[in-house]
């Protein structure tokens, strides 16, 4: 029975993980580690390396996916993530002197909310618009934009593909595929830095749970880049809100039964 409840359990972390990441960017650390935690009884560190691993192969199987379709800025995407990386830590620092439960819902409010937006307000930004940037003024923008993102990622401990994904479409111009191709693969390295050090501090997990959350969020994250991919702006804004609304709905109702 223990054994069914735990398959049950990751199938639906994992697929919603994988939906969220192959739609929005999202992390799955805000799907998988409230339902690990929840469900299973594991403990919040280890949850959170579990979701990380599966994060790294689901974003990288996306943004293979949104690269092939030629949705990806790869040069921006670096100068972000550099920027992402190195205000993450300095977030993290800061975040130490504010007290925790001052940030708790932040993210999840935040998922909710940017579903809500993509339904009502959808980005219809085409290519050739985003392509008309001046070069140098779009790399001013990358360096800012991950600056923002990482400070705020690391002060939240969270959120950082929604912030992505936000800033990349309002702030940066970016077309809707090209903004989640983008954010997939940065968050392949942040999620790969932080998996790593999570099973460097704190031990392996129980590799049963492990390579069932990476396997599930893999197939869903592939599954809903493919359908991203093919589909109109239109729909994609649509699908991508509806994910997301649910997902945050999802995960308050988690940290409620939590509680």
């Amino acid at each position: 029975m223990e054994i069914l409840i735990t398959i049950l359990v990751t199938f639906f972390a994992g697929m919603g993980a994988g939906l969220g990441t192959g739609f929005a960017g999202m992390s799955a650390a805000a799907v998988i580690t409230p339902m690990l935690v929840t469900f299973l009884g594991i403990e919040p560190y280890m949850a959170v390396g579990i979701a990380l691993s599966s994060d790294v192969l689901a974003s990288a199987v996306s943004a293979y996916t949104y690269g092939k379709n030629k949705n990806l800025d790869i040069k921006n995407g670096l100068i972000m993530m550099f920027t992402v990386l190195i205000f993450t830590v300095v977030g993290s620092f800061v975040s130490k002197l504010v007290p925790a439960t001052a940030m708790g819902g932040f993210s999840v409010f935040m998922t909710f909310l940017l579903g809500i937006k993509f339904i009502v307000k959808p980005v219809m930004t085409t290519k050739e618009a985003m392509e008309s940037t001046d070069a140098k003024k779009r790399i001013i923008q990358s360096l800012v934009s991950g600056t923002l993102i990482g400070f705020i990622c690391g002060f939240i401990g969270a959120g950082g593909g929604m912030m992505m994904l936000l800033i990349l479409t309002s702030v940066l111009g970016y077309e809707l595929k090209t903004a989640v191709g983008t954010s997939v693969f940065i968050m392949t390295f942040t999620a790969l830095t932080g998996a790593v050090s999570h099973f460097t501090i704190g031990g392996l997990p129980d590799p049963f749970v492990w390579i069932l959350c990476i396997v599930f969020t893999f197939i869903w994250a592939r599954i809903a880049a493919v359908f991203a991919n093919k589909a109109s702006p239109k729909t994609l804004n649509r699908a991508t809100g509806i994910v997301l609304a649910l997902l945050g709905l999802v995960i308050m109702g988690f940290s409620i039964l939590k509680k």
